[in-house]
């Protein structure tokens, strides 16, 4: 498999048989969990509005839950406008929240993207860019700011490229991969590569643990999905077909009826009214539209574009559609300021907050003209090569695709005419394009994090090396 891209085989019959059981209990609780045996969606939560959302920071009983989807492209959920049924319960979970139509991820690969999301800073500033580079201690987490205002903070992870040692677990007092058991074991007959053990079933059932110990406190809990971006699913979610595509499909669905059945373990406890809900990816999946397959491979719209929702302790009625542009470096600024929490120094992102009152409110929404970055040095697995950076700017209509060892080679799409990015206009547009240019460049020399010129890096030694190969990206 030839560094970086990402490709995992279709399996319908992926899963051993004791996974499959799981399923079953998982799909019926999960499914039913929270919509009744009519088929309606049952929410026990009182009707709430943009007040309600305001006043959060007033209440000291919130706990946060965050869910990240691995792989997860914004447009193969039906509420983002898919017309295959893979997500009822984020569907659902959207119907009555918040949702942000244009949500722009900083990368197509989990580290780079994930320093993003958690640091509030672009790629360039991170400094979290190739395969041994590490978010450096002085960074100030959005765990340490939870950890700070006395709730308990956990994370249950899957993904190799958020461990410890690159420094995602700051601020976390539980910080676990969990521990799978013999009889759970995926089967992956049909895709020897990828190598992965267990599911993201494994997950939930660590979350209950943590929730029946724990749900009594103030929390933080932080759940890393993996199964999207291994394409792995259940007969029960096989509903789609055997290409490529549709085993991504039935990854989904599957995930979505594993999220529910933990929405319906909230409303078991009674804390789905006193829970904040925030559903993200880190980025998209590429399907041949540009060339390639699979991600951490280019910035293209089909890998950049994430769904991110926000739901709250009472349903929104009818739920808010952000349509301004907006990126994963925003999410911490928003939510913290939601939360009346203090915000991280100096981020890039912007808190979403004014947007979200412009929509509810149906007044015009500021920023809607605003950049936004994704970046991706294409050498991040290589080690031996030098950085080959590749940078996305949205502006407006326009996004401009840049290449800093060929700058030649910049590709401008107008995304109202062509959102598929699939006719380059470069030609066309030379001043719009000569700007753009300049962006970026600006863009790559981006002053220092507020830690300073601190890069760090660490060793990673061949158990970790074979693990994060599993994940299929080949790392020299």
């Amino acid at each position: 498999m030839s560094e970086p891209e990402h490709r995992a085989k279709p399996r319908r019959r992926g899963f051993a048989v004791a996974a499959a059981i799981l399923a079953v209990a998982l799909i019926i609780a999960g499914l039913r969990g929270i919509f009744s045996a009519e088929g309606e969606f049952r929410d026990s939560r009182p009707r709430g509005a943009i007040e309600d959302v305001l006043a959060l920071r007033d209440r000291s009983d919130l706990n946060v839950l965050f869910i990240l989807v691995d792989t997860l492209r914004a447009d193969r959920l039906g509420v983002y406008g898919y017309g295959r049924d893979t997500s009822p319960n984020l569907d659902a979970l959207a119907a009555s929240g918040i949702r942000f139509s244009q949500q722009v991820s900083q990368s197509s690969w989990t580290k780079c993207s994930m320093s993003s999301l958690w640091t509030g800073l672009y790629p360039a500033r991170t400094r979290s860019l190739r395969a041994y580079d590490v978010i450096s201690e002085q960074a100030k987490m959005p765990a340490e700011i939870f950890q700070d205002a006395g709730f308990r903070t956990a994370a249950i992870w899957r993904n190799g490229w958020i461990a410890p040692n690159f420094g995602f677990s700051q601020g976390f007092e539980i910080y676990l991969s969990p521990r799978v058991p013999r009889s759970d074991r995926i089967n992956r007959i049909d895709s020897p590569n990828i190598t992965l053990e267990g599911n993201d079933g494994d997950i939930i059932d660590s979350a209950r643990e943590f929730l029946r110990a724990h749900g009594h406190e103030r929390w933080f809990l932080y759940l890393h999905m993996m199964d999207v971006h291994q394409y792995g699913y259940s007969e029960e979610t096989a509903l789609f077909g055997t290409r490529y595509s549709d085993s991504y499909d039935n990854a989904i669905r599957w995930v979505d009826s594993l999220i529910g059945h933990l929405f319906d373990e909230l409303e078991r406890r009674g804390l789905r009214e006193r829970t904040v809900i925030i559903l993200s990816a880190d980025h998209g999946e590429a399907f041949g539209e540009h060339g390639g397959e699979g991600h951490a491979r280019n910035v293209y719209g089909e890998v950049t574009t994430t769904p991110l929702i926000l739901s709250f302790p009472f349903r929104l009625d009818p739920g808010v559609v952000v349509e301004a542009r907006s990126e994963n470096v925003d999410l911490w600024p928003t939510v913290l300021e939601l939360l009346g929490l203090p915000p991280q120094p100096d981020t890039d992102g912007q808190s979403l907050v004014p947007q979200i009152v412009a929509a509810a409110e149906g007044t015009a929404e500021p920023r809607t003209e605003g950049i936004a970055i994704a970046h991706l040095d294409q050498a991040w697995g290589r080690i031996q090569q030098k950085p080959r950076p590749m940078v996305a700017i949205n502006e407006g209509r326009w996004r401009l695709i840049y290449r800093a060892k060929t700058p030649k080679r910049s590709e401008l799409y107008d995304t109202w005419q062509d959102p598929r990015e699939l006719r380059n206009v470069a030609d066309d547009w030379p001043e719009v394009l000569e700007d753009l240019n300049a962006k970026a460049r600006a863009y790559l020399e981006s002053r220092p994090p507020p830690w300073g010129d601190d890069a760090p890096t660490v060793e990673i030694d061949e158990m970790q090396m074979n693990q994060l190969r599993a994940l299929g990206y080949g790392v020299r």
